[in-house]
């Protein structure tokens, strides 16, 4: 049954609140919450209620409460000043106070709510809902245009985004949107008043690098997104050398314009060449290019590039991260031809990674989750993703890799809000089907076959190849009841891994708790998995 307020539906059964069909990310604790609150909104909701409803009696502080109330009002588009649809009743509790429609809605009115009509060729879309700003300054980075006239260089232009994105990621005052949901703005005429709506900032940076011969000239112009403004313009020139100072120079520049208060120090300790050739950084930007899609062809590609990069810089701790995980990758997915090598070799570049790039928080990423998985260190590797998003609070793959390990090691409700944290940094990310997989592997050890399979079902769609993903599918519907769903999707497992057995599970995934592992194992037995 779900409850529709607004543009808002409630859906308790997948566990989602949504926003014109957009899904709002919010952690399980908030999502309780503001369900107990609508299903009771005949009366006024003491505390006492609360603690037994949401933390099962458990004794929270005064601050919690509060703070989950306005994680309730922020998600639903309240503030504690308007309380129009969240009421504070001083001394008694809380009230729902908004107009609530219950039952099975249907799809005209869905689509209304959603803001998309149908359209002819040539219409435009009607604008999309507006995120909630941050409670810090935020800043969206757009894909710079390559004005050098050769399509080679896309994927340096690129990379010059992606490096200036890293800079202010680690001012841990400023929020800044992922690469990845920056980069659906690929190749599109975009308003930046909608790109801001879409991605929840104050601030959009758009520029264009050009590159010809040595010579490199990058320009770049910020615009407060609230209201169309240019806030700062300029133009940086240099050689090729000077790639990595051009880069500072511009991310200090709109660091400046932000936040003229920023300490220079602070932007000094910022600073960080990633590596100090050239060739393997640009071998490590290809490397990078081929990662995203997560296909077994783009893995096999991107695989050789990193091993490059390594061989031209053997200091460089980010292209010894990504390597790991391609391995890493390969292994969760069955691709591997001599797995017992990939994984040693795995193992061998995620250690030198994360020794050589103590302080890179890529490096410890990627260097990490690769670490948990193919030596089965989860606990080394958890502290290691908490390590990398103390350095770079910003890093969406920090936060959902951190998110996918904690579901593993049985901590369900902490990898929900790791996970609802990287798609509000990264909302349009085309890696939504990591979080998404992510998502469905925390609800499916919590018991909720529903959620889980709903979750993993989007990450199916967006990417048919992830074996954990339909794994998670298999085993949700068999547990829940629904055998010819369990059944179809174990066919698509065995098809993707044929040598999967109950038998091998713990060799496949690092799940901590035995019986998080049962559970998985009973419920792909119940789909068709062999013994």
């Amino acid at each position: 049954m779900r409850f529709l307020f607004g543009d808002y539906v409630l859906d308790p059964e997948r566990r989602e609140l949504s926003h014109r069909a957009q899904v709002v990310p919010v952690g399980p604790q908030v999502f309780d919450l503001l369900l107990h609150l609508v299903r009771n909104r005949d009366r006024v909701v003491s505390k006492d209620d609360l603690l037994q409803a949401v933390w099962n009696g458990r004794i929270v502080s005064e601050s919690t409460i509060t703070s989950h109330i306005n994680g309730v009002r922020k998600a639903v588009g309240d503030t504690g000043e308007e309380q129009h649809l969240i009421r504070t009743v001083a001394r008694k509790g809380f009230r729902f106070v908004g107009e609530v429609q219950v039952g099975e809605l249907g799809e005209a009115r869905l689509r209304g709510a959603s803001g998309v009509r149908e359209r002819s060729a040539g219409e435009s879309r009607e604008a999309p809902s507006a995120l909630v700003l941050p409670d810090k300054p935020s800043i969206a980075v757009l894909p710079f245009h390559n004005l050098s006239g050769d399509p080679e260089q896309e994927y340096f232009a690129d990379g010059v985004v992606e490096d200036i994105i890293a800079a202010l990621s680690r001012m841990r005052w400023l929020f800044v949107i992922a690469r990845n949901s920056s980069f659906t703005y690929k190749g599109r005429a975009v308003d930046v008043k909608d790109v801001g709506r879409e991605l929840g900032v104050r601030y959009v940076l758009e520029g264009s690098v050009r590159k010809t011969g040595s010579k490199v000239r990058l320009t770049g112009q910020l615009i407060d997104a609230t209201t169309g403004t240019h806030v700062w313009a300029e133009r940086f020139e240099g050689t090729l050398d000077d790639i990595f100072e051009l880069q500072d120079q511009m991310a200090e520049s709109v660091v400046g314009a932000v936040a003229p208060q920023l300490e220079r120090a602070e932007i000094e300790r910022a600073k960080r060449k990633p590596t100090d050739s050239l060739d393997a950084y640009d071998y490590y930007l290809r490397g990078i290019a081929k990662l995203h899609s997560g296909t077994h062809e783009s893995i096999d590609a991107a695989l050789p590039l990193f091993s490059k990069a390594i061989e031209l810089d053997p200091e460089f701790a980010s292209a010894y991260g990504m390597a790991a995980w391609c391995h890493f990758w390969r292994k969760v997915n069955g691709w591997t031809t001599d797995r017992h090598w990939e994984t040693a070799e795995g193992t061998r570049l995620a250690r030198l990674a994360v020794e050589i790039g103590r302080d890179d928080a890529v490096a410890l990423t990627r260097g990490g989750h690769a670490l948990a998985h193919l030596a089965g260190d989860l606990d080394g590797g958890i502290a290691l993703l908490d390590r990398a998003v103390l350095l770079n609070p910003n890093l969406a793959p920090a936060w959902f890799l951190g998110g996918f390990l904690r579901a593993l090691h049985g901590e369900a409700d902490a990898a929900i809000e790791h996970l609802a944290h990287a798609i509000r940094l990264s909302p349009l990310d085309p890696e939504l089907f990591r979080m998404q997989a992510g998502m469905g592997l925390a609800h499916f050890f919590a018991g909720r076959f529903d959620a889980a399979s709903a979750w993993a079902e989007k990450a199916v769609g967006n990417l048919p190849s992830f074996l954990a993903a339909v794994s998670v599918v298999a085993a949700s519907h068999a547990l829940a009841g629904r055998m010819d769903k369990a059944k179809q999707a174990m066919q698509r497992v065995r098809t993707l891994d044929p040598s999967l057995r109950i038998s091998n599970l713990a060799e496949w995934l690092p799940i901590h708790r035995p019986e998080d592992l049962a559970q998985l194992a009973n419920g792909l037995r119940l789909a068709g998995l062999p013994e």
